[in-house]
């Protein structure tokens, strides 16, 4: 692969990276990689000028957006800092501030750099009036609802003796942090519900911070740590000693904080803290050095994507060695069956760990891993740790070769390999109990069938009674049945009215709702409004199911293959007695068009018609196709007020045509 193949690549990866971490908050990759992949392509680009490209993952900051809130734009822009993991680019950044200071003496403020959610906090008169969240830099999420429920964060400022009176109006930024005991105590929670694990205490204080329950909010116990100061009138020049009187003020201001003048001293704080920070309440991942004089920093400005004056310093993943008892073998949803280590315990990154995912076979045999082998194991970030290396040295002379399984764990039935998959599956999805209860879990979900009045908890516990095997049996259950002893009356009939309800779910959730194979939510409208009903997708051949645009072979095969199941066609069968919609309403049918056929639209902005949902639905249910970022490729952008200044100027230099509210709805009739 040539270089320039290699930046293509790089920018694709990249992309996809920013996505999982600021988007889905799921990481695949830990912070140490993705910054390396960062560097590469800023060195390759620098080697290619001619490949420069505005869109490049080195041309922006990662955005955390979230389309539920209120977004508002920043008074002052929150840059990232740019990181390093050796102290030689921290004595080069060293280097760059005395040269760019002219040989002036400065001071370096030394920090802990929080592992959490970004936060803006305004305060006006002493009262906090405004929480921001970084987003992408120069518009955030109001969240002042929920980060009024952070009982560390002051929602008045009280006058305290001898201490500087604070602005009229100032800004505080800092870090929205879960603690470790809450961290794990919310994950063994939802281990015993089944829900997805939090990967780190950033995404649970993230998902936390952007729920649209205050009360939920409430409940995690979140923590703010606070580290800059902003604002016309500050009360003193040096960063450090404005966060000291903002502790008078009754802000959280990290201990862990120091002022000092040379490179060694700069080394001796990051030394130090490699190790203390491990027995700190909450995740950290690195130290933050910032010249501490405000004139000092104004001198030395900005680049296009951080401050001169600042610099992060990341600490290296931990790693720990321990023994590998034994590998077990978990079933999912889709009946992929995924091999997890289990290991004497050990402390790790602030946890107890004695078990590791070990991914699929290919990465078993990598390792070429032996039961009573010596691994290394790192988190580097994730809460769910990765076995990263073996001691060959220290492997015991009798140790066995671990073997992948067969055979399901669960039902016994012999494990398939899908041409393209790493994964083993069990193709008993009709017969296996954990996938029969995930495919039940999977169709009561807000976007299936949206039965939120059942859970994990209570469909394991159906499943036990002998109440349900399969997803039309919720359609049977009655309210004596579930009301036990008589005193859960109430909570039984919101079960039963649920479950009622959802015969109203539109025909795409239906398709979506079904869990066939490799059938997602996109592809489930694809179908739908391809094919109209339920009777002319299940006779539908791989031929014709091919020629729908985001419908390829594997879908498709999965497709037939479930429609061929005696057993599906009896649930579906059941399905369309009990009432569920099998078919587009005429309202929906009437509604679809391909006036935007072949069209890839952008929504931006805020609108006063209809919602971001809405207009999403529109430009599916008229032959369009959503997509979330601007390019070459972009056919218009459906733009309503307060679009995003960095989308508009994309748009104008890309030549994108710009589309308001009305001309959309008009354009579609």
């Amino acid at each position: 692969m040539d270089e320039k193949e290699r930046i293509i690549q790089l920018r694709k990866e990249l992309h996809e990276h920013n996505y999982r971490y600021y988007v889905l908050n799921q990481p695949t990759i830990g912070d140490q990689e993705f910054d390396f992949m960062m560097h590469e392509l800023q060195d390759l680009e620098a080697k290619h000028p001619e490949m420069a490209d505005e869109n490049s993952p080195t041309q922006r900051v990662g955005s955390d957006l979230n389309e539920e809130f209120r977004q508002v734009e920043h008074k002052y822009p929150m840059l990232s800092l740019a990181n390093t993991y050796n102290e030689q680019d921290v004595a080069d950044w060293y280097e760059s501030v005395k040269k760019g200071l002219a040989g002036e003496d400065f001071e370096v403020c030394c920090e802990m750099k929080y592992d959490g959610l970004s936060i803006s906090l305004t305060y006006v008169d002493g009262r906090l009036t405004q929480a921001v969240t970084r987003g992408d830099g120069v518009r955030g999420d109001d969240v002042t609802a929920n980060v009024r429920t952070i009982r560390s964060i002051p929602l008045e400022i009280r006058g305290y003796e001898g201490t500087p009176v604070p602005p009229k109006e100032f800004e505080i930024r800092g870090e929205i942090l879960m603690p470790w005991t809450v961290f794990e105590r919310l994950n063994k929670e939802r281990e015993e519900a089944e829900e997805p694990l939090f990967a780190n205490p950033r995404n649970a204080a993230s998902g936390t911070l952007k729920s649209q329950k205050s009360s939920l909010v409430a409940s995690r116990q979140l923590d703010a740590y606070l580290y800059y100061l902003l604002g016309e009138e500050l009360p003193a020049e040096g960063h450090y000693e404005n966060l000291e009187v903002a502790r008078s003020w009754g802000f959280k201001i990290s201990e862990g904080m120091k002022k000092v003048k040379t490179l060694e001293e700069i080394y001796d704080f990051i030394n130090y803290w490699d190790q203390a920070r491990k027995s700190l309440p909450v995740a950290t991942d690195g130290i933050v050095l910032k010249v501490n004089s405000l004139r000092q920093q104004r001198s030395l400005g900005f680049t296009a994507k951080s401050p001169r004056w600042a610099i992060a310093y990341k600490f290296k993943a931990e790693r720990v060695c321990t023994r590998l008892n034994e590998v077990t073998f978990q079933v999912g949803r889709t009946g992929a069956v995924t091999p997890v280590a289990n290991m004497d315990p050990v402390q790790l990154a602030g946890t107890t760990v004695k078990r590791a995912t070990l991914n699929n076979e290919d990465f078993i045999k990598s390792f070429d891993l032996h039961i009573g082998d010596y691994v290394y194991v790192e988190k580097g970030g994730e809460i769910i740790p990765k076995i990263v290396g073996v001691d060959i040295d220290q492997r015991p002379i009798i140790a066995q070769p671990v073997q992948f399984i067969k055979r399901c764990p669960e039902c016994g039935t012999p494990l398939v390999r899908y041409e393209g998959e790493a994964a083993w599956y069990c193709p008993n999805d009709t017969g296996c109990p954990p996938q029969i209860k995930g495919r039940i879990e999977h169709f009561i979900a807000r976007k299936a069938m949206n039965i939120d009045s059942l859970g994990p908890e209570t469909i394991d516990d159906y499943y036990r009674q002998g109440l349900i095997h399969n997803i039309a049996d919720l359609y049977d259950i009655d309210v004596q049945q579930i009301n036990g002893d008589g005193s859960r009356t109430k909570s039984a009939q919101r079960i039963v009215n649920g479950i009622q309800a959802s015969k109203e779910v539109p025909f795409e959730r239906v398709v979506f709702a079904l869990g066939i194979r490799f059938v997602g939510e996109t592809s489930a409208k694809l179908l739908a409004r391809h094919f109209k009903n339920i009777d002319a997708l299940m006779s539908a051949g791989l031929e014709e199911l091919q020629e729908i645009e985001g419908i390829g072979e594997v879908m498709a095969k999965s497709i037939i293959t479930y429609f061929h199941d005696e057993k599906n066609l009896e649930i579906i069968r059941r399905l369309r007695e009990y009432g569920l919609q099998m078919e587009l309403s005429e309202e929906q049918t009437a509604a679809t068009s391909d006036i935007l056929a072949g069209q890839s639209i952008v929504i931006s902005g805020v609108f006063a018609h209809h919602s971001r949902d809405e207009y999403k639905a529109l430009i599916e249910q008229n032959g369009g196709k959503n997509v979330g970022s601007i390019s070459s490729k972009t056919s218009f952008i459906l733009a309503g007020e307060n679009m995003g200044p960095s989308k508009l100027q994309k748009a104008e230099k890309l030549g994108i045509k710009i589309v308001s509210e009305e001309e959309f709805l008009e354009m579609i009739r």
